[in-house]
C-alpha cells in the first residue's frame, strides 16, 4: 500500500491538534514548506517541528505557524505586519489570504533568501524591509493584524509599541514571556481597549531590538534605521 504523502501527515497533524480554518489548512497543504527549510532538510519539511535556518533562527512549527495565522482571522482584504521574515515561509502561508504583508527582518541575508523565495513562488504582496523589528513599523501604520515571530518581553513599552499600530478590530499574534518560555497570546483592539486570549505555551527565539529582550551588534544585523528591502 502507498504510504500518504507527507502534506496529508502533517494536515492530519494539525487537525488533530486543533487547526479548524480551512482557508489555513489549504494554504499549508499548497505551500512548498521544503522551499523555505535549509538545505538537507528537505526530507523532514513536512514533519510538524521547527527546523534550525541561517543566523542562528528557526522556522517554526507548522502547528505554531497555522495556529497564529487562523487566530488573526483573516478575510482576504486585511494589511499584516509581520515582526521577523525569517525563512519566509510564514509571509508565505499569509500572502494568499491577506491583501498585503509587510515583513521586517533585522538579517539582511534572511530578508534576501526571502525576497528569491518569494520570487520563485510568484508572491508578489510581500513588502520586505530590513530594521528593528521590536518597534514594529510605525511609519506604515495602521495595521489590521500584527504577527510577532520572536518572543517578545511582557512590558508595556514592547506590547504598548505594537498595540499603537493597530487599527481597531485588528489583532497581535505574538508569544510572550521570557527566554525560558513563553505563552502564545492573541491581542484584539475593541473600541473599549484590548482583549485578550491565550492560545498555548510555546517556545520562540529572542526578539532583538530596543523594546525586545536584549541588544545585539552583530555585524549581519539591519542598522538601526528601517529600510525598504524590496
Amino acid at each position: 500500500m502507498a504510504s500518504n504523502p507527507p502534506q496529508e501527515e502533517l494536515l492530519r497533524a494539525l487537525r488533530d491538534q486543533g487547526i479548524t480554518s480551512e482557508q489555513v489548512l489549504d494554504v499549508i497543504a499548497k505551500t512548498p514548506r521544503e522551499k523555505f527549510v535549509a538545505a538537507g532538510q528537505e526530507s523532514v519539511a513536512y514533519n510538524n517541528t521547527a527546523l534550525p535556518i541561517d543566523c542562528d533562527q528557526t522556522i517554526s512549527q507548522p502547528l505554531i505557524v497555522a495556529m497564529m495565522t487562523e487566530a488573526l482571522e483573516l478575510t482576504g482584504t486585511e494589511r499584516v505586519l509581520e515582526i521577523g521574515t525569517g525563512s519566509g515561509y510564514q509571509a508565505a502561508i499569509l500572502s494568499p489570504l491577506c491583501r498585503e504583508i509587510l515583513s521586517i527582518e533585522r538579517h539582511r541575508e534572511l530578508s534576501e533568501q526571502a525576497a528569491a523565495r518569494f520570487a520563485d513562488l510568484g508572491i508578489d504582496n510581500v513588502r520586505l524591509f530590513l530594521g528593528d523589528g521590536s518597534l514594529g513599523l510605525p511609519s506604515e501604520a495602521p495595521y489590521d493584524g500584527i504577527l510577532v515571530t520572536a518572543a517578545m518581553p511582557e512590558t508595556n513599552e514592547t506590547i504598548g509599541a505594537f498595540l499603537r499600530q493597530l487599527r481597531e478590530g485588528g489583532r497581535l499574534v505574538a508569544p510572550v514571556g521570557s527566554a525560558k518560555g513563553q505563552t502564545l497570546r492573541v491581542y484584539e483592539r475593541t473600541p473599549h481597549g484590548y482583549e485578550t486570549r491565550d492560545l498555548c505555551e510555546c517556545r520562540f527565539v529572542p526578539l532583538i531590538g530596543e523594546h525586545g529582550q536584549t541588544t545585539d551588534d552583530d555585524a549581519n544585523a539591519a542598522p538601526t534605521d528601517t529600510e525598504d528591502a524590496t
